[in-house]
């Protein structure tokens, strides 16, 4: 028995689903006589290049033709259509690639057709020609005999020669839209009586990736499975795909912030058997669904999804911010990266979420922008200047203003520590190398009533007191804020060296570097009184 895809493959033009334009035009060419002697179809693999090939032949050989619509019942269109016809050859070029094979065609097409009008040549992979093989075409496509026609078939276009596709018509091959994919499952269930709800055709043409043989080859795979009586679970349990359901309820657990309920959910899903690396790439494929709708003001049309999951999306694109939304797109792609490597995407998959529903958790640079525009969308954008110790630069307004305004994220010392030579002195450093120069001596050494002690080594009392002149303590203030988004108070103290602050046999840089540094940086020179 043949398998469903092949069964149900078209069989004239009508029956091509997804590639009107490129139907017409063939049509439009076989009704005035303009056929092309070389076409190059390229295309996923999956959408029609091969079946649209041979309604082509079809309709130059049909008894009645040359004609748009052949009668399919003839011996040249039967014998087309079972690839026995002597007249319409098909060959792979992934195992007949080489210059031999194509001088045996050379020598046979001077031969004419046994039965039809024309010979005509389909090269399927016809990229993996070798470049010898395509010379040695090329004046056959140029100048063929009269009856001769190819038409090569390719997934990638940028291998076939640029001298190649200037001799042939080319056409590109679209990926069908969902609704499309659907109707013909539908039409393939009703033939075979196979029941099967419409979400399970649904998930299985989201599957697919916009192939219709992967697509009808799925459903043949289920039917023989299910004996014909095909669910929702069935199609999850062979594809391994996550249910739209579970991708909304993460994404609104996200929104929610609930980082236990977000952890809990993805536990849930791999006790169920759910594989986790198909969970990240499901949930990118979501995220960019919302994202799109979210730059567009709109579902567009070329998303796979269905009616009910388009007002879903447009609802959940306005509960979920933007940032949030490519927040966890950057998080999760550190999954994908981890599973190409071959690791598990889970421990990736769970930091994404505690760092997108909990981001003072998290004070690394890739964070800064995502965390300001959250504090902004939220009421926090600051009212004041900066506070720097010595100064009061608040007016009555703006500290009224201060107070009115929502509770600043978050903070621990831990994390001031944690972070401190990774992302704070960084952070100062764009802003002046020697600043944060005499910072790296120092650590976070307390946080109290949103004042930071920042702590430095008895031997670097000369750097302390460069650090609390107001022009460094201001580029600190700033570079705190751009971290944690909170405004912090400074005061500075002298303190126990920490084993960590330095190398061993290293010493401090002394007053004469730090003034060595100040003049390469701004092309300085000293004062001589």
């Amino acid at each position: 028995m043949a398998a469903l895809y092949r069964k149900y493959r078209p069989q004239d033009f009508d029956e091509v689903v997804g590639q009107e334009a490129i139907v017409r035009t063939l049509k439009n060419a076989i009704s005035s006589e303009q056929v092309r002697q070389a076409y190059l179809f390229a295309g996923p693999r999956g959408t029609g290049k091969t079946s649209l090939a041979r309604i082509l032949a079809k309709g130059l050989n049909c008894v009645q033709g040359p004609t748009p619509t052949p009668d399919k019942v003839c011996n040249p269109c039967v014998t087309i259509a079972n690839g026995t016809s002597l007249d319409v050859i098909e060959m792979d070029a992934a195992s007949q690639r080489g210059i031999d094979d194509i001088r045996e065609i050379r020598e046979r097409v001077v031969l004419q057709p046994a039965e039809g009008r024309y010979k005509v040549y389909i090269l399927d992979e016809a990229h993996q020609l070798t470049d010898a093989a395509w010379n040695a075409l090329l004046k056959l496509i140029e100048e063929p005999p009269p009856h001769l026609v190819f038409v090569f078939c390719t997934t990638d276009l940028s291998k076939v020669l640029p001298t190649v596709r200037s001799r042939c018509q080319t056409f590109v091959f679209q990926r069908p839209r969902l609704p499309e994919l659907v109707r013909l499952l539908r039409r393939v269930a009703d033939g075979e009586e196979i029941n099967v709800p419409d979400q399970a055709l649904a998930l299985i043409a989201r599957g697919a990736r916009g192939s219709f043989r992967d697509a009808v080859s799925t459903l043949d795979q289920l039917a023989s499975a299910t004996e014909k009586q095909i669910t929702v679970q069935s199609v999850l349990q062979l594809l391994g795909a996550v249910e739209e359901e579970a991708l909304f309820r993460l994404c609104d657990l996200v929104v929610d912030r609930d980082t236990a309920g977000a952890l809990t959910f993805v536990e849930e899903l791999s006790e169920q058997g759910q594989d986790l690396g198909r969970l990240v790439v499901d949930l990118l494929e979501h995220l960019r669904h919302l994202m799109l709708v979210q730059h567009m003001g709109e579902v567009p049309d070329s998303l796979p999804v269905t009616e009910e999951t388009r007002d879903r999306l447009r609802a959940q694109a306005n509960q979920v911010g933007e940032a949030t939304v490519i927040r966890l797109v950057d998080l999760l792609a550190v999954a994908v990266e981890d599973m190409r490597q071959g690791g598990d995407p889970r421990l990736p998959l769970e930091l994404a979420l505690v760092k997108v529903t909990r981001p003072g958790a998290d004070l690394s640079r890739e964070s800064i922008s995502y965390r300001l525009e959250q504090l902004e969308s939220r009421g926090h954008v600051p009212a004041s200047p900066v506070p720097v110790p010595g100064t009061d630069t608040d007016t009555p307004r703006q500290r009224d203003e201060s107070v009115a305004a929502p509770a600043p994220p978050s903070l621990e010392l831990e994390q001031l520590q944690e972070a401190w030579q990774r992302t704070i002195v960084p952070a100062v450093e764009e802003r002046s190398i020697p600043a944060a120069s005499v910072l790296r001596e120092a650590h976070p050494a307390g946080l109290a009533d949103d004042t930071l002690t920042v702590e430095f080594p008895a031997s670097a009392a000369f750097h302390r007191q460069l650090a609390e002149e107001p022009k460094n303590a201001t580029l600190l203030a700033e570079a705190l804020y751009e971290v944690t988004g909170r405004h912090l108070g400074l005061a500075f103290a002298e303190g126990e060296a920490r084993a960590d602050d330095s190398e061993a046999d290293d010493e401090p840089p002394g007053e004469e570097k730090i003034l060595e540094l100040v003049k390469e940086t701004l092309d300085a020179r000293e004062r001589e009184d």
